[in-house]
């Protein structure tokens, strides 16, 4: 086959995979609701089958064994009577998370081999083993104990602060809103202040809520996307997986290479001085001080 025909089923698979990736993910956010509708369920299950399928044709394992592992996954919910737990959706999420990276670098790099992702195949099987065993744990009815209670009031937080942002996206686009928008990030930092890898994430998402050079709605999909995962993850305990993505690293970059001139403070004092001094160094406090000093003087 030459070279051009194989650009061409490549870009076939890619597309269809993209198609199927999207399905999986619809039926993942709501997997609650998803899992008491067979055909929702099979649905699923035949996108990741078919993702399998396309794969192993091209000779892409890695994103064959991880759709077989999605795959294998469903074909136990379907063929049980599974109450659907924040930590069962969690790790069906993070599952797809894996698979989706996998498709995005075959896409963004033509270079892409399975040497490449040696390492996100092994984070990948380290979830779903867990997620085979908390499957059949709940499928025997056994009693599941969590090894950290306190993750249990995390993930709820989280839950209702993510209700509480995607409400605010929902409305215009004012500073007043980002600055909200920022204050119940600072909010979510709080709940793990000593894990940076956490902080790291939350630090990118309060960045990326500032900029203005993408749309709005583009934000709010993104920013609110990867702080579902990373809070589903926070709750696992997987911190070590807790990582911006391409996409908000982007959005964060951007912010603070075109919105140097405008920062957006929290209207909490204690909260403001802590991005005044993320954001600015030594010298442009003493100077920012000095300016306010002389304003209220006048």
């Amino acid at each position: 086959m030459d070279t051009a025909n194989q650009q061409r089923i490549l870009g076939y698979f890619i597309e269809e995979a993209k198609e199927h990736l999207q399905t999986l993910e619809k039926g993942i956010l709501q997997l609650s609701t998803s899992a008491q509708d067979a055909e929702m369920v099979n649905e699923m299950f035949r996108a990741a089958h078919s993702v399998k399928g396309g794969a192993a044709m091209l000779g892409y394992s890695s994103i064959q064994k991880t759709a077989h592992r999605l795959e294998d996954a469903f074909k136990l919910l379907k063929e049980s009577s599974i109450n659907v737990d924040d930590k069962l959706e969690a790790l069906f999420l993070n599952g797809y998370d894996y698979l989706q990276d996998l498709v995005e670098r075959l896409e963004n790099s033509t270079e892409f081999s399975d040497e490449d992702a040696i390492g996100i195949l092994e984070q990948a099987e380290s979830n779903f083993v867990i997620l085979q065993e908390y499957l059949q744990k709940l499928n025997t009815g056994s009693s599941v104990t969590e090894t950290a209670e306190p993750s249990v009031d995390i993930a709820e937080q989280v839950k209702e602060t993510l209700k509480q942002m995607l409400q605010l996206f929902k409305q215009e686009a004012s500073t007043e809103n980002r600055q909200k928008l920022q204050q119940l990030c600072l909010g979510l930092g709080k709940l793990a202040p000593q894990e940076q890898n956490w902080q790291n994430l939350i630090e990118a998402a309060q960045k990326a809520l500032i900029n203005t050079r993408y749309p709005y709605n583009t934000i709010a999909q993104i920013v609110i996307k990867e702080l579902k995962i990373a809070g589903d993850r926070l709750h696992l305990g997987q911190i070590e997986q807790i990582v911006p993505s391409k996409n908000l690293q982007q959005l964060a970059n951007t912010a603070t290479a075109s919105s140097a001139s405008q920062v957006m403070l929290p209207t909490e004092p204690k909260a403001a001085a802590i991005t005044l001094l993320k954001t600015f160094n030594r010298q442009q406090l003493a100077q920012i001080i000095q300016l306010v000093s002389s304003k209220m003087q006048s």
